[in-house]
């Protein structure tokens, strides 16, 4: 499919630039698939719409402050480094700014030397494997010298690291927020728990995969860099029951679908386990796993406008993204947020 199929027009001021001061006020677009409506709510709303019989599924990852700005140590060159995916011990995969001059062997300094990268290999597109020397706790470094990967559209350092955070935020090791969860607070899942619903937690530490921008023209040839997720036993026991007892499995956010589909696609079922996935979810692709999905508003022309576009379909996703810039709802990562639900055949998909 051509990327140009995924585009839509949005107003620059429409971009959130920061958080919702209380995270469930923020705005909510309830879209029902099947009947091809929406409505206007508060994010809080959303209790409304959760029952006892719903499983609700989040990505417990944390953000690392995985930005890190030093200097070459042989020229003393401007570097910039951000951290993507652990590789083995403190060799981590990265996107290297200016990374024509970073070549194997390469080393880079951060502060006043307290951290230190190597170059170990040399990938494509800016990607380097670097291992990092250090003295202490790697992530007590980090605190301390890198910054928050905001998004390059965030134009401001968030005065506080926790505004880039969800709050059940518990497995260090992305580069970027699930940003759906940022409007869930403790008091919000107490209630949805108290109505007897489920609240499951997956691990995805988010990485390119969820966040690079698609380069080529036909989705056919864009790859997907692979990102690490983990499932446990537990939780693929629950999972399996919610199947097999009819109840809805609710995705907070894409990374949770991209973990749920990625599993349940390789096996037919929920299963522990811990390993990569470069799962691309455009129209086409028939959802196994998830019923109703939550999830914020996306750039124009990226992978994740193609997966809500393969949940309900091309035309009416970009209907509601129409409707959203017209009422003004708040854009991309600290923005405003969709609940989509509803029955869907997957066979008519066709909607290009």
């Amino acid at each position: 499919m051509n990327i140009s199929l995924f585009d839509y027009f949005l107003p620059e001021e429409l971009i959130a630039q920061f958080p919702m001061e209380q995270r469930d006020e923020c705005r909510l677009m309830v879209v029902d698939r099947e009947k091809k409506e929406f409505s206007h709510k508060k994010f809080h709303d959303i209790l409304d719409y959760i029952g006892p019989n719903d499983v609700l599924v989040r990505n417990n990852t944390k953000v690392i402050p995985a930005r890190l700005i030093g200097k070459k140590e042989a020229t003393g060159g401007a570097v910039e480094v951000l951290l993507l995916k652990q590789l083995e011990g403190d060799t981590w995969e990265c996107l290297v700014g200016n990374a024509k001059s970073v070549r194997e062997g390469s080393v880079c300094v951060f502060g006043n030397g307290e951290l230190k990268c190597v170059c170990q290999s040399v990938k494509a597109e800016g990607i380097r494997d670097m291992k990092f020397i250090y003295e202490g706790i790697f992530l007590e470094v980090l605190e301390a010298l890198g910054q928050m990967p905001l998004p390059p559209y965030i134009k401001k350092q968030c005065e506080n690291n926790d505004e880039y955070q969800t709050v059940y935020a518990k497995v260090p090791g992305s580069a970027a927020a699930p940003t759906a969860g940022f409007h869930f607070t403790e008091e919000l899942f107490e209630k949805i728990k108290a109505k007897g619903a489920k609240v499951l937690d997956v691990t995805l530490n988010i990485g390119l995969g969820t966040f690079r921008p698609v380069k080529v023209t036909d989705t056919k040839d864009h790859v997907m860099h692979s990102e690490v997720f983990e499932i446990t036993e537990e939780v693929a026991e629950e999972l399996n029951k919610a199947k097999a007892e009819g109840k809805r499995i609710i995705a907070i956010g894409t990374t949770s679908v991209r973990t749920l589909e990625a599993t349940y696609a390789k096996y037919g079922k929920f299963v522990a386990t811990r390993e990569p996935t470069s799962i691309f979810i455009e129209p086409g692709y028939a959802y196994k796993a998830v019923d109703a999905l939550i999830t914020n508003f996306h750039l124009p022309k990226s992978t994740l406008v193609m997966l809500v576009s393969a949940f309900m379909g091309r035309k009416w996703t970009l209907a509601c993204y129409e409707e959203a810039v017209k009422e003004k709802y708040r854009f991309f990562s600290f923005g405003d947020a969709m609940f989509i639900h509803g029955d869907f055949d997957y066979s008519k998909n066709v909607d290009v």
